[in-house]
């Protein structure tokens, strides 16, 4: 099933009170927020109410927000092969103690 991603690029500050109530309604309030709708004649009139607000693609599947954060979020560039060992402080075991 399509999905329409629409994400608001412009604030709907000092807009009319219909086009507030669209944003409202399609649950987007803050800028570069995301939502995703299906796509149905309903959403696409909506959409067009705001088209110079909001960026609009349509995907196949939605993601949930902890997906589309991972998403985001770069390649460290590394991979934690083990952890080291722990005592009870949390201090890793067989650290040296600074005398200082």
């Amino acid at each position: 099933m399509p999905f329409f991603r629409i994400t608001l690029l412009r604030s709907g500050i000092g807009l009319p009170a219909k086009t507030a109530g669209v944003l409202k309604a399609l649950g987007l309030r803050k800028r570069m927020t995301t939502v995703y709708h299906p796509v149905t004649p309903d959403v696409a009139g909506q959409i067009m109410r705001i088209k110079e607000l909001v960026d609009v693609k349509e995907v196949e599947t939605s993601l949930t927000k902890d997906e589309m954060r991972a998403a985001r979020r770069p390649d460290p560039g590394y991979y934690i092969e083990t952890r080291k060992p722990r005592d009870l402080d949390g201090k890793t075991m067989g650290a040296l103690k600074s005398r200082w």
